[in-house]
């Protein structure tokens, strides 16, 4: 992945990212004895097996003797992974899939804020509009769901609120270090995050009762829901800027709920499909607009 990736091949590379996440929820509820940490930590394990060969062949064999260790930013993108391959799994396992992703859709407003705070650049006009759009388009599938569900998940979306934050930081710091001269490469920091993960959660999910199939399920995340498009995404952040990426990642809750609902039975109500609808538009409009600026 050393070539330069054009604006258009790394919103492609982001789609494809978020596409991938998007199957977590349906392959998990494929799961019959699996349970709380130990799906979490099994995802985990597994991802580290995937990128302890996908990174090396990416980027060359010598590349774990020269992680940038005492690069304080690279630890703050490894801790942010952690949380994010932690708390999003926990979730899932607490409340329904539509729950979990509906929440993590407030990650654009927190990484609006946190650029807006932390690298003091104001947005653009049209990016404050669709980001607004696209947390109205949100809002209403939540209370919807909040309707539906009461009280009962709201534990399960609190530790899902976790995702947003951390993924808030991981984009908009990798976005403020490819301004520097020469631009460090945090790929190998997912790797970092998913040891951690895996040592977070170890002592609460061993010895644990997955069965072998879902053992193989948990390996299927590791690699192709996990790993590849984290990879995909850490690459695609070198080239968009943090509020695009934020806001494509929003493509993961209709991507979600949609595997959900053909695959798990979890069937979304109108007032999903509406709020989905106006994520999509908003979603369209602002790269519309970004695009029609840039050539200005």
């Amino acid at each position: 992945m050393a070539f330069k990736l054009s604006h258009a091949h790394a919103l492609g590379l982001m789609v494809l990212a978020t596409l991938l996440w998007s199957i977590a929820g349906v392959v998990s509820r494929q799961m019959t004895q699996a349970q709380g940490f130990e799906v979490t930590f099994w995802r985990s394990f597994f991802t580290v097996l995937s990128l302890s060969v996908l990174l090396p062949w990416f980027k060359g064999r010598a590349l774990f003797t020269q992680l940038p260790w005492r690069e304080k930013n690279f630890w703050l993108s490894a801790v942010c992974w952690s949380v994010m391959f932690t708390a999003f799994m926990l979730a899932l396992t607490m409340t329904t899939v539509a729950n979990v992703l509906i929440t993590m859709a407030m990650g654009p407003m927190f990484t609006a804020l946190l650029s807006r705070w932390w690298l003091k650049k104001p947005l653009a006009m049209h990016t404050w509009w669709a980001i607004g759009a696209a947390s109205a388009g949100m809002a209403f599938m939540f209370i919807s769901q909040i309707q539906l569900d009461g009280a009962h998940h709201l534990q399960g979306m609190a530790v899902a609120v976790c995702v947003p934050l951390a993924g808030a930081v991981q984009w908009t710091v990798t976005h403020h270090l490819q301004s520097a001269e020469q631009a460090p490469d945090f790929m190998p920091a997912v790797w970092v995050g998913a040891v951690l993960s895996s040592m977070y959660t170890a002592p609460l999910a061993l010895p644990g009762v997955a069965s072998e199939t879902d053992l193989l399920w948990l390996a299927v995340l590791g690699l192709f829901q996990l790993a590849l498009p984290c990879l995909f995404a850490v690459r695609a952040a070198q080239v968009l800027a943090s509020h695009e990426v934020a806001l494509l990642a929003l493509l993961e809750v209709l991507f979600g709920i949609a595997w959900a609902w053909w695959g798990a039975g979890e069937e979304p109500g109108l007032n999903v499909l509406v709020g989905g609808g106006l994520v999509l538009c908003a979603l369209a409009w602002n790269e519309s607009r970004s695009r029609k600026t840039q050539h200005e």
